[in-house]
């Protein structure tokens, strides 16, 4: 381990080591995103599985054939709140294990969580683009992965983790 001193002067000017230290910076970031929303994706698929068993949807209804979109909306108008309820703790724990998956392996920790909960936005606008959800579920899916994931950061925040330069 390197004293502070020498972190505090280290890499020179022209010094190729400062390059590599700033690759390997970047690399660990960018592969902490992709882990995290990799993770995200399978955490939220996962527990919409298990809501799918506890509340399945009417026979004969297939969710992925967009003809059905109509049905599929009038199936989530009357689904019960547990049924919601599951779908807002798909949508929130698929951030958080994403967003601390992501902010684990990252050097930039909060930026790995933030693009995770911002692709899980993205996905939450996108369905309720497409189907109509209560507002509150709205609300709450839109709103909920910011925070969700900066408690993740704080969890694994690492003080020290970047070189001064």
């Amino acid at each position: 381990m390197r004293g502070a001193r020498e972190l505090a002067a280290w890499p020179r000017a022209g010094d190729p080591r400062g390059q590599a230290i700033e690759d390997d910076i970047m690399g660990r970031t960018i592969l902490g995103m992709l882990v995290g929303v990799v993770v995200a994706v399978a955490v939220i698929m996962l527990v919409e599985m298990l809501g799918h068993s506890a509340w399945p949807p009417p026979p004969g209804l297939d969710i992925t054939d967009p003809a059905n979109e109509a049905a599929f909306a009038a199936f989530i108008a009357q689904m019960p709140l547990g049924a919601k309820l599951m779908v807002l703790l798909a949508w929130v724990l698929g951030t958080f294990t994403g967003a601390l998956a992501g902010a684990k392996i990252a050097r930039h920790q909060t930026a790995a969580a933030l693009l995770v909960a911002l692709v899980v936005m993205s996905g939450v606008l996108g369905m309720i683009l497409k189907i109509p959800h209560p507002g509150w579920l709205a609300v709450c899916g839109l709103v909920l992965p910011i925070p969700v994931a900066l408690l993740a950061v704080r969890l694994v925040y690492r003080r020290n983790m970047l070189p001064k330069v």
